[in-house]
């Protein structure tokens, strides 16, 4: 069981930064593949990048290639997203949910645990 609590979220202006923080419980989070997925209102959830155990490879949609940055460090149990270059279209509840195993990690179904999601706003 892993349980995933994320954070910073807010109201940003066009052209801003962010960073979110997602910490994981367990002793066992070095062993799970993590993303970030987000939401808008009345949109399905989509993919936005993902991160394999290590953190040797890092997955993007191509909407935030280069605007966005994914990392995280196991001896904190917790995984990051920077985004920079923030648009209105970004707005939505950003989630990092985690995979054992994955075959394909833009998948939401391949993903075991979610958290509750931090809210993020681009707005002037």
């Amino acid at each position: 069981q892993v349980q995933l609590v994320e954070s910073g979220g807010g109201l940003v202006q066009p052209g801003g930064s962010l960073r979110l923080s997602c910490a994981a419980s367990g002793r066992t989070f070095g062993n799970y593949g993590m993303g970030w997925f987000r939401q808008a209102p009345r949109r399905e959830r989509e993919f936005v990048a993902a991160i394999t155990t290590r953190g040797g490879n890092t997955y993007y949609a191509n909407s935030v290639k280069g605007r966005f940055t994914i990392s995280r460090d196991n001896a904190k149990n917790t995984v990051y997203l920077q985004m920079n270059s923030l648009q209105p279209e970004d707005t939505a509840v950003y989630s990092c949910p985690a995979a054992f195993s994955w075959k394909t990690p833009t998948c939401g179904t391949d993903y075991a645990y979610w958290g509750q999601g931090t809210q993020v706003t681009v707005s002037s």
